[in-house]
């Protein structure tokens, strides 16, 4: 039997990955994406291709619409005409620069278009799973307290700390520096939570680390591995802002995110708050990634470096989510950091143009 699912923001990273996911498990799939990122960095970052591909790949499987979530009245209608089993809200503003430029945008695309989901979901399909992509910005500066060391190439936190396997959902939003982007985020991971809590809906928060793939639309602004591997590759200048460039992240690839949120669906628990990332599976320094690419791609990256760092931006994060392996314990890894690294170096070497 086909099943139906709604995905917003569903030409992106993280969308359309959970669209060729679903399609390939007999899904019907409505998919929403107005290319909003185009706007957000400029023509470089647009989806309009990825749109192409998943409406030639999957014609009879994949609808689309070009839809702003904001939009109550279009996001009721589409809600009216199809129930749907499955819910992955993965549209955002998704930087912090960005948010201080448009403040109402911002919030408005995260937190009311969220809610605007949520309402509808609780009106047409409340037996739906709504599964939401949050994201680590959500614990603001707040991992910038800990007692972090410089090493060579990263800094780092004590193996005897709590945190060394990395932030666990323990952590606290309140009292720390967000960002206004950090700020909406939570926003929207609050009505996800109070949905699932007050109205009982099957709902469930992923706060995501560093999320990419081959899909990625690296921009100045947002997607940090697509983004300096484009550089690289490309000779155009990157520019670091601060930490001298040994910042941590986890990456988590798109694949392994979706595929956490399909074990969630098969077997969903009321308001899930998930720490999502690379974990100390999957986690790399500035620097470390950009004498990587520099080997892999034979090419002499062009850094510029900044001592202002941007403000929120966080020294060290690595996601501890042993919460989620212990509700899922058959979800596992496909992609460390390595393989993660190898796909975004093929991809540009396939995408550079002969001179």
């Amino acid at each position: 039997m086909i099943k139906n699912a709604l995905i917003t923001g569903s030409c992106g990273l993280i969308g359309a990955q959970a669209v060729e996911f679903l399609v390939e498990r007999d899904f019907f799939v409505t998919g929403i994406d107005n290319d909003m990122r185009a706007y957000f960095f400029g023509p470089e970052a647009s989806i309009g291709d990825n749109r192409s591909q998943l409406e030639a790949s999957f014609k009879d499987k994949y609808f689309h619409c070009d839809v702003d979530i904001r939009d109550k009245d279009k996001i009721e209608e589409i809600f009216n005409k199809q129930r749907f089993d499955l819910i992955i809200h993965t549209a955002a503003q998704p930087s912090h620069d960005w948010a201080a430029r448009e403040p109402f945008t911002d919030f408005e695309i995260n937190a009311n278009g969220t809610l605007n989901l949520l309402e509808n979901c609780r009106k047409f399909c409340p037996e739906a799973v709504f599964i939401f992509t949050s994201t680590n910005k959500v614990y603001g500066d707040r991992p910038n307290k800990l007692p972090l060391v410089e090493g060579e190439s990263r800094w780092e936190v004590s193996g005897e700390h709590p945190f060394y396997n990395g932030i666990d959902e323990s952590m606290s939003v309140d009292d720390c520096l967000h960002s206004l982007f950090g700020a909406s985020k939570v926003a929207a991971d609050v009505l996800v939570q109070e949905y699932g809590r007050y109205f009982g809906l099957k709902t469930a928060v992923f706060r995501g680390g560093c999320l990419t793939g081959p899909l990625h639309k690296g921009a100045v602004l947002h997607g940090f591995l697509a983004y300096l591997a484009k550089c690289v590759s490309s000779g155009r200048k990157y520019t670091i802002f601060g930490y001298n460039g040994k910042q941590v992240r986890d990456n988590i690839h798109s694949f392994d995110l979706v595929n956490a949120f399909w074990h969630f669906y098969q077997q969903p628990r009321g308001a899930g708050v998930y720490n999502m990332g690379g974990s100390r599976h999957s986690n790399i320094s500035m620097k470390e990634a950009i004498a990587y690419f520099e080997k892999a791609l034979n090419k002499k990256a062009n850094i510029e470096y900044c001592d202002e760092n941007r403000i929120g931006d966080h020294i060290w994060y690595i996601s501890d989510v042993g919460k989620f392996q212990s509700h899922y314990p058959d979800w596992k890894y496909s992609y460390d950091i390595d393989k993660i690294m190898d796909e975004i170096c093929a991809k540009e070497m396939f995408c550079v143009k002969p001179t």
